[in-house]
Parts: structure tokens; C-alpha cells; sequence
């Protein structure tokens, strides 16, 4: 079963000293038109190229529009060695269901 995480808690941790990692999953474009703010962007069918931006975080909080390909994204995550050790968490709803703020690329 994957874990989740409420957007509340996400955002009450991103305050914390050491906050998680947000890596949101969503494509370049839905990326662009709106994400958490200091989130990475790394597209679901990139995740496993990218595994060295993502590796060595203690706390990774995956991310998505409604919370469904980020529940992928920790299922692949949680069999690589260098996340092995971290908690990895999709949030509850993805991105439809965060409150908090959003940054947006230039272009959106």
C-alpha cells in the first residue's frame, strides 16, 4: 500500500528545518501552470533517469494533478536503492487538492 500525505501536513512541513522533497510528477507543461513553490519537476516517465536528483532525500513528497500518477511515482521510487531509505509519500488528492500557494513558469 503506498503512503499518503495530507496537502495540509505537506505544507505545514515545508516550514520545517529540513522540509521534504516535493518532486511533482506532472508534465513540463502542467508544471509550468502552477507547482508548490521549491517543488523539482520530474515528468513520471522520466522518474528512473532522474533518480540522482531524487536520491539522498530523507522525506520525498510525490506530486501530481489528482493525486494518481503520484502514487506511481512512489511505487517506483520505494524499489530503487538510493530512496531506500527515505520516506516517500504521494499527496493525498495531488495538486487539485492543495490550498497553499503555487508559483507559475514564465509562460503560464
Amino acid at each position: 500500500m503506498v503512503s499518503e500525505i495530507d496537502p495540509d501536513e505537506v505544507e505545514s512541513r515545508l516550514e520545517d528545518d529540513d522540509p521534504p522533497l516535493v518532486v511533482d510528477v506532472s508534465t513540463p507543461e502542467d508544471f509550468e501552470a502552477g507547482h508548490i513553490p521549491g517543488s523539482i519537476n520530474v515528468p513520471l516517465d522520466d522518474i528512473v533517469s532522474n533518480l540522482g536528483r531524487i536520491s539522498g532525500a530523507r522525506h520525498i513528497v510525490a506530486v501530481c494533478p489528482r493525486g494518481e500518477a503520484s502514487i506511481q511515482a512512489v511505487r517506483l521510487l520505494s524499489a530503487y536503492e538510493g530512496t531506500n531509505d527515505a520516506t516517500i509519500e504521494s499527496m493525498a488528492g495531488g495538486l487539485d487538492a492543495w490550498t497553499g500557494p503555487l508559483e507559475r513558469g514564465p509562460d503560464a
